[in-house]
């Protein structure tokens, strides 16, 4: 069961209310706090790319730098750099956009956005946000000689091994797959699970490919997001976390220390999930500072002046409770 975790007030009146689920863990993996159903699986949607990185780098995949590493593990907005992180790594292994089985689409940048449209460019598989991940994932195919056609499919050795190793790091039953939304399969996740996941990649020791990613992406938090995108101010808020969203309302995170979050907003709602990030960043213990307060309380408008706030309910993830 869910229960209410973010509201919309407009000039003193609750006007919208998002409902979810959220769980905090402890170092020791267990839970500290939780709302709502932590233990029912949820799709992780695109927090699952870290670990699915950690796949392709235990298969051989060896990106040249950080930031290609990041890009492995991006839920990119399409960005000048993005793109051109995208096209080396496929030109290294000699693919091109048409090897690609992501779908189409326009970048999620809305000032790149335009620039595409402007100059006549109609959607492209590079310009979706999971292009870098499916260029890590062809680049391994190629490393292992394993065929292109069908990287995608459930049955194809990459895929297998993918799902293994999500499995392995959740501590998930195996269970049937779900498709996500840029046509791999995806291993349906509890909260709780997902949580303990990125608090392995966050504690985990120097030298070892979890930690490769943990750095990649505490590292690089523009590429893996874009410009004011919620990774990037979330992790440049806070020094030493690592988090990354998923569609439709997902996020996890962790703290070098191994405490973890990871929670689901029901209606996928964007605007919900700064508030809830900051007001469980702060429960966790979280130095409070004005850049995070300000991420917390976004304005709500009216005829272009502040009349309200989206905010995370006290009495739900408030510090004390």
């Amino acid at each position: 069961m869910s229960v209410d975790l973010v509201e919309v007030v407009r000039s003193g009146f609750r006007e919208c209310v998002h409902r979810g689920s959220v769980v905090i863990v402890g170092s020791d993996g267990e839970p500290t706090f939780e709302a709502g159903s932590v233990h029912v699986p949820i799709y992780p949607r695109s927090t699952n790319k870290p670990l699915q990185a950690l796949t392709l780098l235990k298969l051989g995949f060896d990106p040249v730098d950080e930031a290609e590493l990041a890009i492995a593990a991006a839920s990119h907005f399409g960005e000048p750099e993005h793109i051109r992180l995208v096209e080396r790594l496929l030109h290294r292994y000699g693919f091109g956009e048409a090897d690609l089985a992501c779908p189409p689409d326009l970048p999620m940048d809305e000032q790149t956005r335009a620039g595409v449209i402007h100059r006549g460019e109609g959607p492209g598989k590079r310009y979706m946000n999971c292009s870098g991940k499916h260029a890590a994932m062809l680049a391994t195919c190629a490393v292992n000689g394993w065929p292109t056609d069908g990287y995608t499919d459930p049955g194809h050795p990459l895929q297998r091994a993918v799902t293994a190793q999500v499995i392995a790091l959740t501590g998930e039953p195996e269970t049937d797959l779900g498709i996500d939304g840029c046509g791999l399969p995806i291993v349906p996740v509890a909260l709780v699970n997902l949580a303990r996941a990125f608090a392995a990649l966050a504690g985990a020791g120097p030298d070892t490919p979890e930690r490769r990613i943990a750095d990649a992406l505490r590292g690089q938090p523009w590429v893996i997001s874009g410009t004011n995108g919620p990774d990037l101010l979330a992790m440049r808020a806070v020094p030493g976390l690592l988090c990354k969203i998923g569609a439709d309302g997902v996020h996890a995170g962790a703290l070098p220390d191994g405490r973890a979050f990871a929670y689901k907003i029901d209606d996928g709602a964007d605007r919900a999930r700064m508030p809830l990030t900051m007001a469980v960043l702060q429960r966790m213990g979280v130095a409070w500072s004005a850049e995070l307060a300000e991420l917390a309380a976004p304005p709500v408008l009216g005829g272009g002046h502040r009349v309200g706030v989206i905010r995370a309910i006290p009495e739900v993830v408030s510090a004390g409770n």
